[in-house]
């Protein structure tokens, strides 16, 4: 290496024409970025450490893995995490190619990848020094190894990537590969995560405590569907410190008292991608009507109820964004046990523009119309589930006055065909129209108002 900066320009010349359109003495120049400063505007793509840990599991997904092991390990400025898989593994040089910014490997439909980052930004963005030690072959034990340094990294100014030699902590990872094929990612110098003072403090130490309950409360939302089994396949395990992960499914299905609407399928297309989404629209039960006050509490999710309420948008079984109404209408107190799933395949991923970290989606603006009835029906049932729930319950009256019965159902049934007003207004395309003729109502008539429940 040379202490002084070097400018250099590398001309090539192209002396034939081809199908791509190349003329004779037409020039190009390699003006490859420097790794330093790419590497240190990658780290703060967007990741925080759970949905770092999260885009690894991604990749041991990928590899078939029915196992995935994640360890933080506090000890001080030596502190480390490790992922570790039972998947397929990386021959040598798959692994060297997984290392490489932009992998040129193809992903197939169905793959959680997309952009070839994942592996390095995901881990970079939490640490400085990122191993990669990985089994491709279940009858022999042979694993191989490589480390992505961003001190070596800096130094050479190049996108490099080293053999680790005897690293006792690279040598723990092979140890836990001896019984089959799989990978182990290890994370050290974890300057994004300890404090550059005191790293062995107890505010360190804390801190590794509550990644550590975060870290598995992310995975438990995220996974969940591969957490219970998807696609005819057994349940993904993954632990967290020894502890096995529980699934979070947002939708209760578990619950008696869960109602659901009818799905539904809508077509989209966005230039020449075209492919399906499917929108399946829940109403969760309110805290009288759950198994337990442990489970609904345990069901508000960590948003709790009213930010927990919206789309949960999952692309290939993978939850990526949740909470919310995407823009199509606001959150409200009266509509927070309304949940809906919204599945896409990785075949419309350009149609929803998911980020780097697979944590962000926006809607495609012909599917947002689509949704906008669906939606809007889904949170007027919603609404009616809450406000009957919320009324005082009627005081028991003597069986023998039936005059009093017949003015509740009388009154069940004006609610209920009030209801069923509203929602055919919806589906019919009248919303408008019908928000004109309950205002009218309110105002002439308030006690028919009342009676069929659009007072509210």
């Amino acid at each position: 290496m040379q202490d002084h900066e070097v400018v250099c320009d590398i001309l090539v010349v192209v002396s034939r024409v081809d199908g791509g359109g190349r003329m004779p003495g037409k020039a190009w120049f390699d003006v490859a970025p420097s790794a330093a400063r790419l590497t240190s505007s990658l780290r703060d793509i967007g990741y925080d450490f759970p949905t770092a840990v999260a885009d690894i599991v991604d990749n041991s997904v990928a590899a078939g893995a029915t196992r995935v092991e994640v360890m933080i390990e506090f000890a001080g400025s030596k502190s480390r995490v490790y992922i570790a898989d039972d998947g397929h593994g990386m021959s040598p040089g798959a692994l060297l190619e997984g290392l490489r910014l932009g992998t040129r490997r193809p992903y197939m439909r169905g793959d959680l990848g997309r952009y070839g980052l994942g592996l390095k930004t995901a881990s970079l963005s939490q640490c400085r020094s990122v191993a990669v030690v990985s089994r491709s072959n279940p009858d022999v034990v042979r694993t191989s190894a490589r480390v992505l340094d961003l001190d070596v990294v800096e130094e050479w100014d190049q996108w490099v990537v080293v053999d680790p030699g005897a690293d006792p902590d690279v040598a723990r990872a092979k140890q836990w590969l001896a019984e089959g094929t799989g990978t182990v990612v290890l994370w050290r110098q974890l300057d994004r995560v300890l404090p550059e003072k005191q790293p062995e403090g107890g505010w360190a130490r804390r801190r590794f405590e509550n990644l550590v309950t975060k870290t598995a409360e992310h995975l438990g939302i995220v996974f969940h569907r591969f957490l219970e089994g998807v696609d005819g396949k057994g349940p993904l395990v993954i632990t967290v410190n020894g502890q096995k992960v529980r699934p979070w499914n947002p939708f209760a299905p578990e619950e008696p008292g869960l109602s659901e609407l009818p799905a539904q399928r809508f077509e989209v297309t966005v230039g020449d991608v075209t492919g399906h989404v499917n929108l399946q629209r829940f109403i969760l039960p309110s805290r009288d009507k759950f198994s337990s006050s442990g489970e609904f509490e345990r069901l508000s999710g960590p948003l709790n109820w009213n930010r927990q309420q919206g789309l949960y948008v999952y692309r290939a079984n993978r939850l990526v964004q949740w909470g919310g109404w995407n823009g199509i209408r606001g959150i409200d107190e009266h509509t927070k046990m309304a949940r809906a799933s919204l599945d896409f395949s990785t075949d419309l991923d350009s149609a929803f523009n998911i980020n780097v970290a697979k944590m962000r989606v926006s809607l495609p603006a012909q599917l947002r119309q689509m949704l906008e009835a669906p939606v809007n029906e889904l949170c007027i049932y919603a609404n009616d589930a809450y406000r009957r729930s919320s009324r005082p319950k009627p005081k028991p009256v003597p069986a023998d006055l039936n005059a009093a019965a017949d003015v509740r159902a009388a009154t069940q049934a004006a609610a209920t065909a009030g209801l069923a007003l509203r929602a055919a207004a919806m589906q019919s395309g009248e919303w408008d129209a019908w928000q004109r003729i309950v205002a009218s109502l309110c105002r002439e008539a308030p006690e028919i108002s009342a009676l069929l429940g659009l007072d509210g």
